[in-house]
């Protein structure tokens, strides 16, 4: 790292840079700040009394003091402008604040002021280190506020150093502009070079607002233009078998089901035979809410690769949802003649030996499992088509090495969760979306509300009148076994409980370590109405499907994320009578804990649930980064800048089916930055 524009940095400094992130001048100058002093909007310190916000006061520190005993002590400090002075006060952590003040500099502040006697003070400011602003009547009004870190601290990286730096970096750094003229003009963005002042050193708020949003465009339009190519690559060059609907899929619609479809069902049919006939790979995401009848489009997707002469898969992420579609495969599908199998990881030798040869010699024409599908020894004799199902909960390699067993296999993935339209253009820019929104004929509203431990035995009384009308319910535990570290209700306690309050009911238990034949007698026994109340861990969150469960407790409901809480609620309300969810959380509630809860009962629409959770839990925790692969961008949020999001895709698009492999000469620049970038993110992308 060459630091000579730096005045030769000592090593603790340098140190402190590069567990930051930084190491070279260059990563310096796109540290950008996290906010700005408005010294136009600097509140007076004799004019605080009365603020209710947080505010900026700047002011020379006059004194600090040390104060109290033991684990009481607290750091004081007395700053001054030319109006007044106040105090802020440090209670933790005063050993790292006071090495922040030195008397005779000034300081900004921003915090809640608080008027005690007639003194104001602030308790645990931001502060920041400043030139005199009094000695400067040309300052600019706008001062950058650089993040700071504990390694900055202990290195003293004061963040007038980090300006100072930034200025020395900028009086010879020329970067190279490589967006295409064309969107600089159509968004009138500034030119990287301008950019990267307007960031460090703005004329105003809104001129570093601009540049900002020109580099958060810049990296959301490289990612799109990622999954652009890959999708470019697919869905135009990339060839796939010729499927049409023949004599069994027109069967199967005819003949066999007791139901007609919705809008949203035929629609998503609709666009899969249109993929399907287009001779090109089709990569097509069914999403839907919990319900929505996914599965019969799977099926029928599936039947058209059988009516073909080809063999379909369907992978699912746990072997309960996996024994789950076996069952409703069964269900239509042995009407038809149609073979199909079940693969999952802990069968025996034997029957997993049968179950290969007869994949591998075409006589499996539906191979349905869990990731057992695409592990080794797994050859199919001619795969035509594979649909995954809850697609978020396997990452883009298992994606891709499913596809692997065939020759450019037809691919539908399928979502119960639904995905908020920011995410969907992320992490799946590379499918095309069918979207299913409204639910199947007959269907009633799932009644939702909140009740508290007091109304314990009103729920239970409830539980009683209805199994005597042949209900059945779920009562859903957050844990399997009890736990010293989380207060919890814990499922195997909370089964013995029920056991005893429901002496004369049949009670059974459900949890994902129970072996698989074990769990599948138990879902057996509950699908033929042998058990009344079933007691159970998230295991049964996705696919299990009960039309006469129309009941639902769910203990310590506050504990599980909104989402989640929703696809729960998917497990009831799947048959004609009216269903009941029950949410009964604990003694404490955080307020994010009350507002999950609260939109529960207010909405049963998925995907505006998805919404409010995606803002609770940012996008890393709606989907589990690491499942999913999501992104990380540096600046731009894909919640909040949804707009630019779109943006940035659409012209992604355009331009790779303009000029694909970059070669004009006004894209020589962008090809320049964007094949590193693709290749370093290749594993992300799938490899294209």
């Amino acid at each position: 790292m060459n630091f000579l524009d730096l005045n030769n940095l000592s090593e603790k400094r340098l140190q402190a840079l590069n567990k930051s992130g930084i190491s070279n001048p260059e990563d310096l100058l796109y540290f950008f700040p996290r906010r700005y002093i408005d010294k136009s909007n600097i509140v007076p310190i004799w004019n605080l009394a009365g603020q209710n916000e947080a505010v900026t006061v700047t002011g020379k520190v006059i004194r600090t003091e040390v104060t109290g005993f033991g684990n009481k002590k607290r750091l004081e400090v007395i700053i001054q402008d030319n109006t007044g002075a106040m105090k802020a006060v440090f209670f933790k952590g005063w050993k790292y604040f006071i090495k922040q003040f030195k008397q005779g500099e000034w300081v900004s502040l921003f915090g809640v002021p608080k008027q005690f006697g007639r003194q104001m003070s602030m308790a645990h400011p931001e502060v920041e280190q400043l030139d005199d602003p009094g000695d400067d009547k040309a300052a600019r009004n706008l001062i950058p506020v650089y993040p700071s870190n504990k390694f900055f601290s202990k290195a003293f990286i004061s963040n007038k150093i980090i300006a100072d730096w930034v200025g020395q970096i900028l009086q010879s750094y020329q970067p190279q502009e490589f967006l295409p003229e064309t969107l600089l003009k159509k968004y009138q963005f500034p030119h990287r070079n301008k950019a990267i002042r307007d960031i460090h050193k703005p004329a105003g708020k809104q001129v570093a607002s601009r540049a900002l949003e020109r580099f958060k465009y810049e990296e959301l339009f490289l990612f799109e233009l990622s999954m652009a190519k890959i999708k470019y690559k697919r869905f135009e060059r990339q060839q796939g078998v010729l499927l049409e609907p023949g004599e069994i899929t027109r069967k199967f619609f005819k003949n066999n089901l007791p139901f007609e479809l919705t809008g949203g069902q035929k629609s998503a049919l609709s666009d899969i035979r249109t993929d399907l006939k287009s001779g090109m790979q089709m990569n097509r995401l069914i999403q839907g809410d919990v319900g929505a009848g996914k599965t019969i489009v799977a099926i029928g997707a599936m039947l058209m690769a059988v009516d073909n002469g080809y063999q379909a898969a369907l992978m699912a992420p746990t072997e309960i949802l996996a024994e789950q579609h076996y069952f409703t495969l069964k269900k239509y599908l042995e009407p038809l003649n149609v073979s199909f199998r079940l693969i999952t990881g802990g069968q025996k030798n034997t029957l997993r030996r049968d179950i290969l040869t007869d994949i591998e010699g075409g006589n499996c024409q539906i191979t349905v499992g869990t990731h057992a599908i695409f592990q080794e020894g797994v050859t199919f004799h001619n795969l035509g088509l594979v649909v995954i199902d809850e697609q978020h909960r396997f990452g883009v390699k298992q994606r891709n090495e499913i596809l692997q067993k065939g020759n450019n296999p037809h691919l539908v993935v399928m979502s119960a969760t639904p995905i908020p339209r920011s995410l969907a253009m992320t992490i799946y820019s590379d499918l095309d979306i069918s979207v299913i929104r409204e639910l199947p004929a007959g269907r009633k509203p799932i009644k939702t509300a909140v009740r508290s431990e007091k109304e314990r035995e009103n729920v239970y009384r409830f539980v009683e009148e209805s199994v005597k009308k042949g209900d059945q319910l779920y009562v859903i535990f957050p844990l399997i076994e009890e736990s010293e570290v989380m207060d919890l209700k814990d499922a195997t306690m909370g089964f013995e409980k029920l056991k005893r309050r429901f002496p004369g009911i049949s009670i059974d238990l459900l949890h994902g370590r129970m072996k698989s034949d074990e769990k599948e007698q138990v879902m057996r026994r509950f699908i033929e109405g042998q058990t009344n109340i079933l007691v159970s861990t998230t295991v049964i969150e996705v696919g299990v499907d009960v039309p006469n469960a129309s009941i639902m407790i769910i203990e310590h409901a506050e504990r599980f994320g909104l989402s989640q809480l929703h696809q729960l609620r998917g497990r009831i309300g799947r048959g004609n009578k009216q269903s009941y969810c029950i949410l009964m959380p604990g003694v404490k509630l955080s307020r994010d804990g009350r507002y999950r809860l609260k939109k529960l009962v207010e909405t049963s629409d998925g995907f505006e649930i998805a919404e409010a959770d995606l803002r609770l839990r940012g996008p890393g925790d709606f989907l589990g980064t690491k499942q999913s692969g999501l992104p990380e961008f540096r600046y731009a949020d894909i919640i909040e800048d949804r707009i630019l999001l779109e943006q940035a895709k659409n012209d992604a698009w355009q331009l790779v089916r303009s000029d694909p492999e970059l070669t004009q000469l006004e894209h020589q620049n962008l090809k320049d930055v964007f094949e590193p970038y693709f290749k370093e993110k290749k594993e992300f992308f799938g490899a294209g």
